[in-house]
């Protein structure tokens, strides 16, 4: 079996010197810093996709790089575990969902809280089990995970189901409104019943569009900062980031807004607050201006989905009724319909 480990950067990545500082390590010294990986029955080639980055710094253009990377090696190895930052780790992996949609080779993303030459680093043993749970064969040597995933202390995660949930906590990810793939304890019990299982042929269009704008609701709202975000910015889409189960405030200039955006072809994403539920458009009558003004719900989408579906849709030219139909429709796993 051949697998990919991909290095993207962040905190997995780096080693303390003896003076105490950080720096990424070099690629060569794998295997001395986690020499476990030595007992896997396994032939693990690297690449490094680009100089090392924090994850705050990764941007569209980063996302679209490695799923170039991803796509051209795609019939060279039988897996590929990705080293990335945590602060938009679950970005990346919803991005790449959709941009490597039916991929049907396990694409498993994976960092740590510590640095991975710290003492107490989780590093080593989510580096270790995410390229176990990417090995993982079914009786006919079929990959069992064959979709984008998360692996973190213990869990894997569908890629575009997951959110960084704390900063501090080994136990930094989150998916709030689908089950996880895999617990690792004793054994690795994978669910398979939750794990996506491709029925269409595969392609690669990664394609990406960033002008999304996300107009976050608060007490007080007023309409000069909504108008100049939703009219003025030159945005392609717009998220609401509404309260609740999808409910706004009854704000009189708010319907008009959302007519004038429709009529400009700007296409509104209704997103809620609540991490988890999702929206439900139809619950309450202060989201009757919603469902009268031609806005889309993300029903139970993360965030990080929502915002990464809507820029791979826009890159592909979809607008109007074409990207109202696709972002209704659950494309990867992604969604609840």
């Amino acid at each position: 079996m051949k697998l990919l480990l991909v290095y993207t950067g962040g905190t997995i990545g780096m080693v303390q010197s003896p003076e105490g500082d950080l720096s990424p390590f070099n690629f060569d010294e794998v295997l001395r810093q986690v020499p476990e990986l030595n007992q896997l029955e396994c032939d693990i080639e690297t690449i490094q996709a680009w100089e090392p980055l924090d994850s705050s710094d990764i941007n569209h253009n980063h996302w679209i790089k490695l799923a170039d990377i991803l796509n051209n090696n795609r019939d060279q190895y039988d897996g590929f575990v990705i080293l990335h930052g945590t602060d938009t780790m679950a970005y990346t992996a919803s991005a790449l969902s959709f941009m490597l949609n039916n991929f049907s080779k396990p694409i498993i993303l994976t960092g740590s809280q510590l640095p991975i030459g710290v003492l107490r680093s989780d590093g080593r043993e989510n580096l270790i089990t995410s390229i176990e749970l990417a090995m993982a064969r079914k009786n006919d040597e079929t990959a069992i995970i064959k979709e984008v995933a998360v692996y973190f202390e213990n869990k894997l995660f569908r890629g575009n189901r997951v959110y960084k949930r704390s900063s501090q906590d080994f136990e930094a990810f989150s998916s709030p409104n689908y089950p996880v793939l895999a617990n690792v304890g004793v054994h690795i019990d994978i669910n398979k019943q939750h794990t996506l299982a491709p029925v269409e042929s595969y392609f690669c269009k990664n394609n990406l569009d960033p002008s999304v704008g996300i107009l976050t609701l608060f007490p007080g709202i007023d309409e000069e900062i909504s108008r100049a975000l939703v009219l003025e910015s030159k945005r392609n889409a717009i998220i609401l980031h509404t309260y609740g189960s999808g409910n706004v405030p009854k704000l009189n200039w708010l319907p008009s807004l959302l007519d004038e955006a429709h009529e400009k072809g700007v296409m509104i994403i209704n997103a809620s607050q609540c991490r988890m539920g999702g929206v439900s458009q139809p619950a309450y009558a202060s989201s009757r201006i919603l469902r009268n003004s031609n806005v889309l719900s993300a029903g139970d989408m993360t965030l990080e989905a929502t915002i990464t579906k809507t820029m791979w849709l826009l890159g592909h030219g979809k607008r109007g009724k074409a990207f109202r139909e696709l972002f209704l429709d659950d494309l990867a796993g992604e969604r609840t319909l």
